[in-house]
């Protein structure tokens, strides 16, 4: 079975919401909140108290590239100093610990920060194949629910949108 996506399309905040707390009380067989994505011109906290909180995952990015960071910043480092004319002189370590922290501190800095941009343009869409389902009406004074239903619950789907006032409904195959 194909999936659709539909663009519902409203004249203000208060329609969306009303659609999206009957969506929420499951008056749509087969669609939850969880699937709904809302675009608006601005953000509005209401829609944000009802959709919930939305997972993140940059964060985890962000601490992976950190942890790179440290372990690259020590192995690099270290093997730079070992292997660079090895000769100990009078009880000085080959490895000297307290210098190589500040730097791998700031390797742990630079890594995190890189993998945080390049997992925020990734995760925001930059590199994806951008679809059709959009309207130029969004950023002036509409608001817009996406949802991803089945092919057979399509029907049902735009006509649950149409009794709830929706101005325009476009679709496009996901």
């Amino acid at each position: 079975m194909s999936k659709y996506r539909l663009l519902a399309m409203f004249d203000g905040f208060d329609p969306a919401i009303d659609t999206i707390n009957a969506i929420k009380a499951e008056k749509l067989a087969g669609v939850s909140v969880d699937d709904i994505t809302v675009m608006s011109p601005i953000e509005h906290p209401d829609i944000d108290e009802i959709l919930g909180d939305r997972p993140v995952n940059i964060q985890k990015f962000t601490f992976l590239g950190a942890l790179f960071g440290v372990t690259f910043g020590f192995f690099f480092l270290s093997s730079a100093q070992a292997s660079f004319l090895v000769q100990p002189q009078g009880g000085k370590p080959v490895i000297p610990f307290p210098s190589n922290f500040v730097l791998m501190y700031e390797m742990l800095i630079f890594f995190g920060v890189w993998t945080t941009v390049f997992a925020f343009l990734w995760m925001s869409g930059l590199f994806r194949k951008r679809g059709t389902l959009y309207s130029e009406k969004l950023t002036v004074d509409q608001v817009g629910i996406v949802v991803e239903v089945e092919e057979h619950q399509l029907e049902n789907t735009r006509a649950f949108f149409n009794d709830h006032n929706a101005l325009e409904i476009r679709e496009e195959k996901a």
